[in-house]
């Protein structure tokens, strides 16, 4: 048992080299793939967020909006308080 871990520990000594830049490519494709990931993600955020801007009405043309309201109700209900 002894002997098969001493060659096991030669062979990987032997082959660090290997095993070192293995890893290190391993690595640089690891990070190089969740940096496409992220840009993917954060563009496709941009342009739904431009889209959904782009879609719906702008500030010029709600500040140009009116709206009306039915104060009848309001105003018969404080009348009632006040007598």
């Amino acid at each position: 048992m002894s002997q098969e871990k001493v060659d096991a520990y030669k062979e990987q000594k032997r082959n660090r080299e290997k095993i070192m830049k293995r890893q290190k490519r391993e690595k640089l494709l690891v990070n190089i793939g969740l940096a496409v990931f992220g840009v993917i993600i954060f563009g496709w955020a941009g342009v739904s967020a431009y889209y959904s801007i782009k879609g719906s009405k702008g500030a010029e043309e709600q500040a140009g909006a009116t709206y009306t309201v039915d104060y009848a109700a309001v105003d018969d209900y404080m009348s009632g308080l006040s007598e």
